[in-house]
This record gives C-alpha cells, sequence and structure tokens, in this order.
C-alpha cells in the first residue's frame, strides 16, 4: 500500500510518498480501509522533532492522528465495529497514523462515521472536535446561560467550540482576525473582536464565567486577561507549551487540555452533525501524496483552514 512516513525528524522534506506493507489487525483492532485523514498542527511538531517527549513515536513514522474510513477486518475479540461500517477515530499521538491507504486502529476508539456528509470529510472532525468538547464541557463545566470568552476562534478547534457553545445556550464572545472574523459570527459567535487591531480588555466590560485559550499569546498577555473572569471561573488552555493562568485568590481555576480519545463523546459530536447542529469546515482536500506540500505550508504559516488528505 502507499503512505506518507518519514524516516528521520526534520522540516517537510523528509516526508516521504512509499510503499509500506500493509499492516494487520492484532487483538483488539481492526483494519481501516482509510476514506481520510486530516491535517494538525500536531502533525508539524511531531515530524519536525519538537514533540519528542510527549509523543516518542517509532521511526520510520506515519502521521495522521485523524481517520475516517471503513472496516476493512478484525482482530481477535473485536465485536463492534463490523466489516463494512463506516468509522472515525482518534488515534494514539505516538502510534501509526492514517496518512496512508490501510491504517491499524483500537476498536475501542472508534465511533459511527456522521451520514450527512461525505465519509472522508468526517476526518476533519475526532482531535479537532473533541479538544473543543472536552475543553468546554469536561474540563470548564460551561452552562447555559454562562458567558463564555474564546481567544483564536478563527482556527478549527474555535469554529466547533463557539458552535457547541451556542448549541448549549451560552453567550460567546470570540476573539478572531479580520480574515476568519465573518466565519466564526457564521458559527454562531454573539460578539467578534478583531484582536489585531482591539484590545479584549477594553471590549469585553463584563465578566465572563469562562475563558478558553485557543490562540499563542504572549503568557503575559493570557495572565492579564485573567481579571476578566469572574470570581470561581475557569481559564482553559490548549496551548500545551504554556500553563493556563489561574487566580487563587479568586478562586479562578486553570486547566490545560490534552485531548483524549473518547468514542462516547466522538458518537456525540456525530449525532449533532447528522442533526444539523455542527458544521464541520473543509478548507482544502487534497491527495495523500500531496500531504508534504500541506506540512510545508503549516511550516511556513501560511496555512489556512481545516485539510484533509485522501489515499
Amino acid at each position: 500500500m502507499k503512505a506518507v512516513r518519514f524516516h528521520e525528524y526534520g522540516d517537510p522534506s523528509v516526508l516521504r510518498y512509499e510503499d509500506v506493507e500493509q499492516p494487520s489487525p492484532g487483538a483488539g483492532e481492526v483494519l481501516i480501509k482509510v476514506a481520510a485523514t486530516a491535517f494538525n498542527p500536531v502533525d508539524d511538531g511531531i515530524r519536525g522533532g519538537f514533540l519528542r517527549e510527549p509523543f516518542p513515536v517509532a521511526l520510520p513514522h506515519t502521521p495522521g492522528i485523524d481517520v475516517s474510513g471503513t472496516v476493512e477486518a478484525l482482530g481477535d475479540d473485536v465485536a463492534t465495529p463490523k466489516v463494512g461500517d463506516r468509522v472515525i477515530g482518534f488515534l494514539p499521538m505516538a502510534g501509526t497514523g492514517a496518512a496512508a491507504e490501510y491504517v491499524v486502529a483500537p476498536a475501542g476508539i472508534l465511533a459511527a462515521a456522521p451520514t450527512s456528509i461525505p465519509l472522508p470529510d468526517a476526518a476533519a472532525l475526532p482531535s479537532v472536535g473533541l479538544t473543543a468538547y472536552q475543553a468546554l464541557f469536561d474540563d470548564a463545566r460551561l452552562e447555559a446561560g454562562q458567558r463564555l470568552l474564546v481567544l483564536g476562534a478563527g482556527g478549527a478547534v474555535g469554529a466547533y467550540a463557539v458552535q457547541l457553545a451556542k448549541q448549549k445556550g451560552a453567550h460567546v464572545i470570540a476573539t478572531a482576525s479580520p480574515r476568519s472574523s465573518e466565519a466564526v459570527r457564521a458559527a454562531g459567535a454573539d460578539q467578534v473582536i478583531d484582536h489585531t487591531s482591539t484590545k479584549v480588555a477594553d471590549v469585553v466590560t463584563e465578566p465572563v464565567d469562562v475563558l478558553l485559550n485557543l490562540a499563542p499569546v504572549a503568557p503575559e498577555e493570557l495572565a492579564a486577561l485573567v481579571t476578566l473572569v469572574r470570581d470561581g471561573g475557569v481559564v482553559v488552555s490548549t496551548t500545551a507549551w504554556m500553563p493556563a493562568p489561574g487566580d487563587e485568590e479568586r478562586n479562578v481555576s486553570a486547566v490545560n487540555v490534552f485531548v483524549r480519545s473518547d468514542a462516547g463523546r466522538l458518537q456525540q459530536l456525530a449525532a449533532l452533525v447528522d442533526r444539523g447542529e455542527l458544521t464541520v469546515g473543509i478548507a482544502q482536500r487534497v491527495p495523500l501524496e500531496q500531504l508534504p506540500s500541506i506540512h510545508e505550508q503549516a511550516t511556513a504559516g501560511t496555512l489556512r483552514g481545516k485539510v484533509i488528505a485522501l489515499p
């Protein structure tokens, strides 16, 4: 089969589109015929060698932590899913990824793919959808009627976070650049702040219950915005390289989000998609052999929107 792999850490030039042996599922695993995988910034960091400590992958390594596809074969002790089922999953971060024609996955991490969108497009849902859901509801305990401030809402996680928060009944204030502000409004944000020309603290005049940071803001800038959070509120951040700031005196808690594979939550997200309550956004669909060029764009800082790669 064909796969994209790197045999050494480095810039995108280390990626190779090559022939590899098709894997076989072991006990508790299934073989998936890949419909698509999605590019995520973590793929860039793993390939570049910047994330060796948290994600010690074996070389050569196939990237791609998101997958959508059809179950091709079952390993021992697998009752569900069945051969022929259309599934989605968030694969183990340090394991072999889905930038290939076939991938083996633990059966327990898979959920039924939404049926209202093309199967390849569903690859854009797992890791970013789970990140948004877990940050808002598992970690921040966001409730209807609460006020949420999302920093960096123009990205893939932000799009899901705004939609999920509005679906819950929260009041959403979001920061975005002019390039993505209309998309953030379309996702349902009640107020969009252009962070390139406006200081957030000058605009948000009422306390928020939850501050969700999705942007690579300076630590001192994020710490200053904690004053916008009400006493007893929550600051949640997905930027693993920078701890989320809190305020012990005011009982403002701080949570760093590390996305977790959760088939149950993923099934909930797929159901929201099928009910028309959650939109899966795709900016580009490229053949798998063009995945190295997507890494190049990410490294150069020119990549915009969610990209899926199709074998």
